[in-house]
């Protein structure tokens, strides 16, 4: 069930492409809101909005905010015709139709449906890094900047979290900050600078259509888990891996580690990571892990050897020195924070993506 309230726009707070930021005043009190443009249009101080307050009422972690659903006082202009037939977040009341990459209105579509390489399902081994939380994407690529700076990277952002590209303020200041080439919101997910069916179609579109070199793979904001072993969101990023060994790409798993993270599940290596290396990969990708003799790097490589040991498919550990990753984790455009904790506080996280993030770019040459 949705919480609904009626409020009235006092302060525009923030902007920036796809997102306004306001505060409404709703029965008398502040509320931080979010409008996603792209939806709703952009409402002006003096408003009157209609929000869904439900995760904010609940005090959830991602956004910290209303979202607002409508502005009655002023409808957005309706948009100009242009093609696509794709709907996305389908049949709620925000679906939004979007031309996708592989459809027939699409001036890539002949390439998505004739290149041979596009047919045959095959990347020629292109590096893709597959992490479980949108809090890797920026070590991720300090790790792949740290040798390989000219490198085109795409940012394919699943539907397993959040639906629209434009809830993330770290994704869009990467694209500002010439980190990411491109981006590719792929099934129900929507506001990537490329549209896209499926994360198969999205891959092979970022290495023959869009001429990348190396993908990042991961969820939007908003992880969501149970502390069960299969009900939690960054599941996919098994069928991720999976896909990417189905179109003979080399996968990179980002393992979710934690130094300080007070549930147990979490500490060392996640109960998360385990559950995909050992239960829901089918195919091969490795595994990429600091050789560092500190806590918690040796608790770590243990517990990726015994996940890797059981597994149905074939992961493969890759021990690799982390020297030099601290200074690049530093030149991020973004704030690095994960599950709250930033990464003056708790750095392994960061460091096992950048360090995933630099072996793919060693794969280039």
């Amino acid at each position: 069930m949705i919480h609904w309230r009626s409020g009235t726009v006092r302060e525009i707070t923030g902007s920036r492409p796809g997102a306004l930021r306001l505060r409404v005043e709703v029965e008398g009190s502040d509320t931080p809101a979010l409008a996603l443009t792209g939806l709703v249009g952009s409402p002006q101080v003096g408003d009157t909005v209609l929000l869904n307050i439900s995760a904010l009422r609940r005090r959830l972690g991602t956004g910290g905010h209303a979202l607002v659903v409508g502005n009655p006082s002023q409808l957005p202009a309706d948009p100009p015709d242009s093609p696509g037939h794709i709907v996305k977040a389908r049949y709620t009341p925000l679906q939004e139709m979007v031309l996708a990459l592989e459809e027939q209105e699409s001036p890539h579509h002949e390439a998505m449906r004739d290149h041979p390489d596009i047919a045959a399902g095959d990347l020629h081994g292109m590096p893709v890094v597959v992490a479980e939380l949108h809090s890797s994407l920026p070590a991720v690529l300090a790790g792949i900047r740290s040798i390989a700076p000219g490198a085109r990277v795409a940012y394919v952002m699943t539907d397993s979290a959040a639906l629209p590209f434009a809830l993330s303020d770290s994704a869009a200041q990467l694209v500002a900050a010439g980190w990411l080439a491109t981006t590719i919101t792929a099934g129900q997910a929507f506001g990537g600078e490329h549209e896209a069916i499926t994360v198969h179609s999205a891959l092979l579109a970022a290495r023959h259509v869009l001429g990348c070199d190396l993908a990042v793979v991961a969820q939007g904001p908003g992880n969501a888990g149970s502390s069960t072993t299969w009900g939690w969101s960054g599941l996919s990023t098994g069928d991720a891996l999976n896909a990417v060994h189905v179109l003979r790409g080399h996968g990179v798993a980002v393992p979710r580690v934690s130094g300080s993270d007070p549930r147990p599940r979490h500490h060392g290596l996640s109960h998360h990571t385990a559950t995909v290396l050992s239960r829901t990969l089918l195919g091969a990708a490795d595994v990429v892990v600091p050789d560092g003799d500190v806590e918690p790097w040796p608790r770590v490589r243990d517990e990726v050897a015994a996940a890797v040991a059981s597994a149905a498919g074939f992961p493969r550990l890759v021990t690799l020195p982390a020297v030099g990753l601290t200074e690049a984790l530093s030149s991020s455009p973004v704030p690095l924070v994960s599950m709250g904790r930033a990464a003056a506080e708790d750095m392994t996280p960061f460091l096992t993506a950048a360090l995933a993030g630099r072996h793919a770019a060693s794969l280039l040459t």
